[in-house]
This record gives structure tokens, C-alpha cells and sequence, in this order.
């Protein structure tokens, strides 16, 4: 066993006890989007961080804990905003569909 997620993102070399990890992938009409932004905000709308998805779409994040919002940016598509919950200890897995 190799300690990835079901399609998803290798927890290897992670200690999910210590951490708080927010990950997931962007899809659009079922297919990974490679080439959107997912930027991570606190619980005031404060940019925190962004990082670019993977070619499978894929995004991870380690943070604190508490709620967080993900806006996910993408070509020819309405910025999507999801609410998420992160503890130490856990992993929130997170898909974005956009539109």
C-alpha cells in the first residue's frame, strides 16, 4: 500500500498528525482542469496562499486549524468558493466543480 487516496493526491512523507491538510481537485464536466489557481482564504476573506493544480487537477494545502474558504479560479469559468474545515490530524478532501 502506498498511502495515496483513492485518485488522489500521495499522502508519502506527510505526518497527517501534525498536519492540517486541505487538498482535492478541480474538475470540470468530470475532467481534471490543469490549468486553474486555488487560492486559500481565512475565516475574514484574507488571501492566505494559492497554488496552481496539478495536470490531474489535483491542489494541496497545510494549514491551520479552523475554517478556511478555497476559491478556485479558472479560464472561461465563474470563480467557485467552497467552505472547509481543517483539523491536525486530518485530511479535508475538497472536489471543485466548476461551470
Amino acid at each position: 500500500m502506498c498511502g495515496a487516496t483513492e485518485g488522489g493526491l500521495s499522502l508519502d512523507g506527510v505526518n497527517v498528525a501534525k498536519e492540517a491538510l486541505i487538498q482535492g481537485q478541480v474538475l470540470r464536466d468530470g475532467e481534471p482542469v490543469g490549468n486553474a489557481y486555488v487560492r486559500l482564504l481565512d475565516r475574514t476573506g484574507e488571501f492566505t496562499a494559492e497554488v496552481p493544480t496539478s495536470a490531474t487537477g489535483h491542489f494541496r494545502f497545510f494549514a491551520g486549524e479552523g475554517q478556511w474558504t478555497l476559491r478556485t479560479l479558472a479560464p472561461k469559468a465563474d470563480p467557485v468558493d467552497k467552505q472547509v474545515h481543517a483539523s491536525i490530524g486530518s485530511v479535508a478532501e475538497v472536489t471543485v466543480a466548476l461551470v
